[in-house]
């Protein structure tokens, strides 16, 4: 080889991501001991990965997918459902799930497997509506599924973009539903805004089912329609499909009720049918009482997570922090584009900053690498006023 100066050609590292999906289900379900098949202890579960009903129809292991599960996965699908992941649990005995500590003891081994699988956005547990409640002399409603929803939300909390669809419990109605809410949304606030209560249950002729199957359905309907950012379209005044109507048919101002309170009613329009009325998260606090302003913050930080996992390990210094602050605004450039961030221009509503001021040196000495990013979710109109005057102007 001749001395001198070789050039060659390379290309930079690719660290594009994908966007993250919002529509991809898990349906969870139980088995006491005396279902569990051979050879199977206490927290071992079974999966089925699904793209259509039939396939968990037709499984050879369908007999360990408790009756309630089936039918969510069935309106789940009914309902414009892609992908669903199915699950039942072995437990002792259902009476395991009514005490806390669950997601790091007898329900360990499917948290483990939940957190590992990033793709799930939309989380349903049938069989916690048919959970019992106890009400107290003094009016106090007890839920025996409160420990394991508690869990749930604060694993939904963890894992950024996870949400979980609830139903109210079965035969809780008036006032003893709205008692229970109040009591369950106080327990834990900072876990509320993750998941939403749906009510009353749906019927399909004199079949009766809880509805967060076909409301999880729903939920991918909105977001595939809208693909591929329909997260920030609210899932509500949309048809359920598959219901005929439901178990405790409420009206208008039974619903405006029932929605001022947090829960989202299931209203029957003539014309339309069974009608998801409401897309309030269980939040107290008001920037995240909307379903969608939710979801929005949590893909959004999902996704800025994913596209600056290539960081870590590198130097942290000026040109990593340049690069990350223009990686992470384009992106945010991208969902203002699409909808998701309110402001009537670019830049107007949201922000970033990645530089000497946020990473100091006490923060580098340990190893942190810190982003400052501000954004505003775009909302839900809930109300229209439209005001309407007859008859002739006056002076």
């Amino acid at each position: 080889m001749r001395a001198g100066l070789i050039i060659q050609h390379g290309t930079l590292p690719e660290r594009a991501t994908g966007l993250v999906r919002c529509d991809i289900g898990a349906c969870i379900g139980f088995l006491p001991r005396p279902q569990w098949p051979e050879e199977a202890t206490g927290g071992d579960f079974l999966e089925i990965k699904i793209r259509r009903y039939e396939e968990l129809a037709e499984h050879p292991q369908r007999s360990f997918v408790e009756p309630c599960v089936r039918r969510a996965a069935r309106s789940f699908f009914e309902n414009g459902g892609d992908t669903l992941y199915v699950y039942a649990v072995c437990i002792d005995d259902p009476s395991v799930l009514v005490g806390g500590g669950l997601a790091e003891g007898p329900l360990l081994p499917l948290f483990e497997r939940l957190r590992s699988e990033e793709e799930i956005a939309l989380v349903c547990v049938p069989p916690l509506a048919y959970t019992k409640c106890e009400v107290s002399r003094k009016g106090d409603v007890r839920w025996h599924g409160d420990a394991l929803a508690d869990e749930l939300l604060a694993h939904c909390r963890q894992m950024n973009n996870r949400f979980l669809v609830l139903d109210a419990p079965r035969g809780l109605h008036g006032d003893l539903l709205s008692r229970w809410f109040e009591a369950f949304r106080r327990r834990d606030p900072l876990t509320r805004a993750y998941g939403a209560v749906y009510y009353p249950w749906l019927m399909q002729g004199d079949e009766l089912y809880a509805p967060s199957g076909a409301v999880m359905g729903t939920f991918a309907r909105v977001e595939l329609e809208h693909s591929p950012m329909g997260v920030g379209w609210p899932p509500a005044n949309i048809a359920v499909r598959g219901a005929t109507h439901t178990d405790i048919e409420i009206d208008w101002a039974e619903a405006g009720n029932v929605g001022d309170a947090g829960i989202n009613p299931l209203v029957v329009q003539p014309g339309r049918g069974v009608v998801i009325w409401g897309a309030r998260t269980m939040s107290l606090d008001p920037a995240w009482v909307h379903i969608n302003s939710r979801r929005v913050v949590s893909m959004v930080t999902e996704q800025l997570r994913r596209d600056n996992e290539w960081a870590v390990f590198e130097p942290n210094d000026s040109s990593l922090w340049k690069v990350i602050e223009r990686d992470v605004l384009v992106r945010l450039e991208q969902f203002w584009s699409a909808g998701l961030l309110s402001g009537t221009r670019a830049r107007e509503e949201y922000s970033v900053e990645c530089n000497r001021a946020t990473n100091p040196p006490a923060i580098r000495d340990r190893g942190e690498l810190h982003v400052s990013v501000q954004l505003k979710p775009v909302g839900t109109t809930e109300r229209i006023l439209i005001d309407l005057r007859l008859g002739t102007n006056g002076p």
